[in-house]
């Protein structure tokens, strides 16, 4: 399979080397500039990555002379494997791709990139998005100041962190205010992941309105279930008779998501129950 064909297959029936081909043609300098963004592209998928395609990848970010947009493309591939490998704490010695020594040389090193303010101004900002993705300590006071820059550009990378990164609840309040369409919408998804329920109005209205342009009505969608789980089907139940499968796909998956969400608040309480019981 080429690069193209690979893209059009899902992942999960992609060749066991599909990593290795990424690489090669990263590290291959006769290849095409669409090839090499196409290869950083599809090695953000977990399937495909491990030790040495991250390693790859950290070579192409601190290489100033690689283009931009590659230097971007591979921090953003990081993020899905930091995201994998913060959840699972590598608990289970399969479960993540990358060895627990792999893992903290990406966040040492997308840092001091960071860091390094004569790295263009694209590649940074992809290298905060990707890293916040397994927070750390220096993330808030990173984001804190890429907000308040009155750099619009770097306002919508604070926003699309504070999905990651708790305690921006009043920035996130603000940026729902925002006439820049991309800031609202990650600020629309930053409330539905911080669970800020101050949002709730805005969130609701953006539903109920039909002038809501699609994509942040989708993402609304999503967030109601996760702000107030309880009330997603009351609120989202008739857009999953909506004649738009997208948006009828995304009601339906916000409800049973929430659905989940809210079995799992009454099974803890229950938990919380007995054991006052038995401590009585």
């Amino acid at each position: 399979m080429n690069l193209k064909t690979l893209k059009d297959t899902p992942p999960w029936e992609w060749p066991r080397d599909a990593g290795k081909r990424f690489q090669k043609v990263l590290i291959d300098p006769h290849s095409k500039d669409s090839e090499r963004l196409l290869a950083a592209d599809l090695a953000g998928d977990v399937i495909a990555m491990n030790d040495e395609l991250a390693e790859c990848l950290l070579s192409i970010i601190r290489n100033s002379g690689e283009p931009d947009r590659l230097r971007a493309r591979a921090a953003t591939s990081l993020g899905p494997v930091l995201e994998l490998a913060d959840m699972d704490e590598f608990e289970e010695p399969d479960a993540v791709p990358i060895t627990e020594r792999t893992f903290r040389n990406i966040q040492e090193s997308l840092q001091m990139a960071y860091l390094d303010e004569s790295i263009p101004k694209i590649v940074r900002r992809r290298i905060l998005e990707a890293s916040v993705r397994a927070p750390e300590e220096w993330h808030k006071p990173a984001i804190k100041a890429a907000y308040s820059s009155g750099d619009d550009d770097w306002m919508l990378t604070a926003v699309f962190c504070m999905r990651w990164v708790r305690g921006f609840d009043i920035p996130i309040l603000e940026a729902l205010k925002s006439a820049n369409r991309d800031i609202h919408r990650e600020a629309v998804k930053a409330a539905g992941n911080s669970e800020v329920d101050a949002a709730w109005p805005h969130i609701v209205a953006l539903v109920k309105d039909s002038r809501t342009p699609k994509p942040v009505l989708l993402s609304a969608i999503e967030a109601i279930a996760s702000i107030r789980p309880a009330e997603a089907g009351q609120v989202l139940g008739e857009l999953m008779d909506s004649n738009d499968e997208d948006i009828a796909d995304a009601a339906f998956e916000a409800i049973a998501m929430a659905k989940a969400a809210s079995e799992d608040d009454d099974d803890d309480e229950d938990d919380e129950e007995v054991g006052k019981e038995w401590i009585n």
